[in-house]
């Protein structure tokens, strides 16, 4: 058993536990990533247990975030990393993006949308509000890539998908 710090939390971080063996990533049009999920009310063990099977799902599809409803689970949770270096695993749990500025506008996709990318207008920059996997409070601001991981999981959370951010044309086909 591996343990590892995340969010300031140690917690056994590749272990195997039955309740969460079979979770796999869901895909689009599977309608549990259109539900607006359910805040987290209880900090335990099965959600720390939750966001290690997340991490591990993450890295074996390569991605730099994955939401609670891309597994679907209905919890206002996501995990990220945004370049691959374990000390900087996150687990961000009930999420309120806060005093946005700027735009910009980069190449994203999905775990859940495999075959797409597209060009995404996001905010350049913004604060996020959160818990941590323990319930402790998190207050940290961001820009650029970071801050883009943030919006994107959290637009999971409410139900919003890449593709509704993507124009007309470009949905279908389209440059």
């Amino acid at each position: 058993m591996n343990v590892a710090g995340v969010n300031g939390l140690e917690y056994a971080y590749t272990f195997k536990c039955p309740m969460y063996d079979d979770l796999k990533i869901i895909y689009y049009p599977d309608p549990r990533l259109r539900k607006v999920s359910e805040p987290v009310t209880r900090f335990d063990e099965n959600l720390a247990r939750l966001a290690s099977r997340m991490f591990e799902l993450m890295r074996e599809e390569q991605g730099v975030g994955l939401a609670a409803p891309q597994v679907g689970i209905n919890l206002r949770m996501f995990v990220m990393n945004h370049d691959g270096k374990p000390e900087n695993d996150r687990i961000i749990v009930n999420p309120q993006l806060l005093d946005a500025e700027g735009n910009e506008t980069s190449e994203e996709g999905c775990l859940s949308l495999p075959d797409i990318r597209a060009q995404i207008d996001r905010a350049a920059k913004l604060v996020l509000r959160a818990q941590d996997v323990t319930g402790r409070p998190i207050e940290e601001k961001a820009e650029g890539f970071i801050a883009r991981i943030w919006q994107h999981e959290t637009d999971h959370l409410n139900g919003i998908l890449l593709l509704d951010r993507m124009g007309f044309t470009r949905q279908n086909g389209g440059t």
